[in-house]
């Protein structure tokens, strides 16, 4: 049954209705080749002849008779599903409660929940602001927030989370650098140069990952300044105390006259995924990991 094209059933189906090939590709809105090929290709899926064309139309043989009977019920089975499956899609209503970091969500937050809102009837997005990571973090374990949008690693902090975006590394690093005018750099490049910490990441695992720590060679990367808040890390970039990993997609959206971002090679890149909690509407949350995949273009 897999081997069977529903269309080529469909078009079987239309010659049993209307003993004439001719007539079914009319009705079909296709040509009588098409429906021909159609039988054929069914013919072979099934290893049997189902019809026999005379000159005054199409008589069915044994095998025939017996698809024309069950044929007509599996398409009307499949419809149902197909309808079902839709009534489930738009059944799923409710609130989903977004934790925002505008740094992490500025880049599609907005427009996710105009679209979940829009697509399915009931459904309502509120949007909190989140100051940065542990924020986030703590309004999702609180029960504040349902999702989030966050960079990983986490580190065991006890949520779920589904990559929608992979982001390419890059370094902020003052304008007055030696290296600010390169157009590329590596981890050794920058191996002796103090990474400035923000003191928000969730786990001493992300802490090690925007850290590149270890790096490639094995050495441990410089501490740099730890800072209160990420756009308190482009301040101690611009004065020359250190330099920043962080995802490229970043430099849009902070900006600084002080601050030159160059592409970082050999670092890894940052999945930005949406994290959510256990008491998370299930419906909701599938459909907005959905929805943003398809803004991101994302394949997991």
């Amino acid at each position: 049954m897999s081997d069977i094209d529903l269309r080529h059933l469909n078009s079987f189906l239309a010659v049993v209705r209307e003993r004439s090939i001719t007539a079914a590709g009319a009705g079909l809105h296709l040509t009588q080749q098409a429906v021909s090929t159609h039988i054929r290709r069914l013919e072979r899926a099934l290893g049997v002849v189902l019809l026999v064309r005379t000159s005054r139309g199409v008589l069915l043989t044994a095998a025939g008779e017996e698809l024309a009977a069950g044929g007509a019920a599996v398409i009307d089975d499949v419809e149902r599903l197909a309808g079902r499956v839709r009534a489930a899609a738009r059944a799923g209503s409710g609130t989903l409660r977004l934790a925002c970091c505008p740094i992490a969500t500025s880049l599609f937050a907005v427009d996710v929940a105009e679209i979940l809102e829009k697509a399915v009837e009931g459904v309502r997005v509120t949007l909190t602001g989140a100051r940065h990571p542990q924020h986030e973090l703590e309004l999702l374990t609180g029960g504040q927030a349902d999702a989030a949008f966050m960079w990983l690693p986490l580190g065991d902090v006890g949520l779920n989370h589904a990559v929608v975006r992979t982001d390419p590394p890059a370094v902020a690093l003052s304008t007055t650098h030696p290296l600010a005018g390169r157009s590329a750099l590596t981890l050794a490049d920058i191996a002796g140069e103090p990474v400035v910490r923000p003191d928000v990441l969730v786990s001493a695992e992300a802490e090690r990952f925007w850290l590149a720590d270890p790096r490639p060679d094995g050495t441990p990367a410089p501490r740099g300044p730890l800072v209160p808040l990420v756009e308190d890390c482009l301040l101690e970039v611009g004065r020359g105390r250190g330099v920043w990993l962080a995802p490229r997609p970043l430099a849009a959206f902070m900006p600084s006259a002080n601050v030159r971002w160059i592409p970082l090679t050999d670092a890894e890149s940052f999945d930005l995924a949406v994290v959510w909690a256990d008491h998370a509407p299930r419906p909701l949350l599938t459909r907005l990991i959905a929805e943003v995949r398809a803004i991101t273009g994302y394949e997991a």
